[in-house]
């Protein structure tokens, strides 16, 4: 093998943290790399001697990462170690979002995270990541496709007692890591709004926002100072970062992408949250805010979103969260969190897998409703 000098030598990246250092060559990129012998030798850095006599594919899907769901043939070992005959593979083998570190750091979440807390996500396998800032990481994922529940959608209706039992599960996911001393160690989790994939974000996706601004029902639904002068818009959610960048804590871990296509429902009716490639430390309104705008109709989210954020506070404090703030300060920050929906959604493209146009209409009337544009003005 020609010396790699990504990893020969002196270590070129100080947070080198891969958990199997023995590896030396990258993880690939492209997905033709991905084959039997391949995988046995990665998950083999884990468990010695693991073999997989047989990989069949069944099924491929290609978005923001590539989801591979296998069935795998182990040897004794292998199947010692715990890995079940169905997986799924995640990774970036789709040629897109190379440029920007989301695939490490859900792989990282994977491997750190469950070692210090108990909280409700996909059960996985084997983790393992390149270092540097845009370095590509893999996880060896339980295919849930198989496990008897369904995958959430962001258009489903949820209705009014099923987004106050949502809250309780995020308070859940708060509470059990409200400045949790494990967060320090996490140098890895980016704060919240203190890394380009947040505070940037709709510059980086503003090309697909582009495509959708110009449909004529975007059109429609629009303001009118955002289709005339949409750097406003641009500099608008600037300031939600320079907002946020200024609050001090108490931090959590934030899930960062809190609609419902981000959740998946077992066959028991516990719901476990997957998708965690914009994971935070930070404070919790991103996900609730997000998740209360996006889950409910504009009719219940009016009748019912001062009332459920009570809930979720209540929730809070029962899970032992100190130093919680008041009501008041949380519908402040709630009311501009709205605008992290909008830039949000009005770069998704259908095709990726959830419906743009619902969740635009929802967020840019809360947008209205809520005065956010005013709030992020002063």
């Amino acid at each position: 093998m020609p010396k790699d000098e990504y990893y020969e030598g002196p270590a070129p990246y100080m947070d080198d943290d891969r958990p199997y250092k023995q590896r030396r060559e990258h993880l690939p990129r492209e997905l033709e790399a991905v084959t039997r012998d391949w995988l046995a030798k990665m998950l083999a850095n884990r468990t010695p001697g693991l073999v997989v006599n047989d990989m069949e594919i069944v099924e491929i899907r290609n978005g923001h990462t590539t989801k591979m769901r296998v069935k795998l043939d182990l040897n004794a070992a292998g199947r010692a170690s715990g890995i079940p005959e169905h997986v799924c593979l995640k990774s970036n083998w789709s040629g897109a979002f190379a440029n920007v570190d989301i695939h490490a750091l859900e792989a990282r979440f994977y491997h750190y995270v469950p070692q210090v807390m108990d909280i409700a996500i996909p059960k996985s396998y084997f983790s393992d990541w390149d270092p540097g800032p845009t370095g590509q990481g893999m996880v060896v994922l339980e295919d849930l496709a198989l496990a008897g529940g369904s995958f959430g959608h962001s258009t489903d209706h949820m209705g009014v007692q099923a987004v106050g039992r949502g809250l309780a599960e995020y308070a859940a996911l708060h509470g059990k890591s409200w400045d949790h001393p494990a967060l320090e160690r996490f140098a890895w989790l980016p704060k919240s709004m203190e890394t380009p994939i947040d505070f940037d974000q709709l510059e980086l996706m503003w090309t697909w926002a582009e495509k959708n601004i110009a449909r004529p029902e975007y059109q429609e639904l629009l303001p009118r100072w955002l289709l005339d002068h949409p750097d406003e818009f641009k500099r608008l959610y600037r300031a939600l970062g320079t907002y946020e960048r200024a609050q001090p804590g108490p931090y959590s871990i934030c899930h960062g992408d809190s609609h419902q296509g981000n959740s998946y429902l077992r066959a028991d009716g516990t719901r476990i949250r997957i998708d965690w490639q914009l994971a935070r430390k930070g404070r919790p309104w991103r996900d609730i805010t997000y998740f209360i705008i996006g889950s409910l109709t504009i009719q219940e989210r009016r009748a019912h979103e001062r009332e459920l954020l009570r809930q979720y506070r209540e929730h809070l404090l029962a899970a032992g969260a100190g130093n919680v703030p008041s009501l008041e300060m949380i519908w402040d920050a709630y009311r501009r969190w709205a605008i992290y929906g909008c830039q949000a959604w009005i770069a998704n493209m259908d095709e990726w897998g959830q419906k743009g146009y619902p969740m635009n209409e929802r967020f840019f009337t809360a947008l209205e409703d809520l005065e956010t544009v005013k709030l992020l003005d002063c």
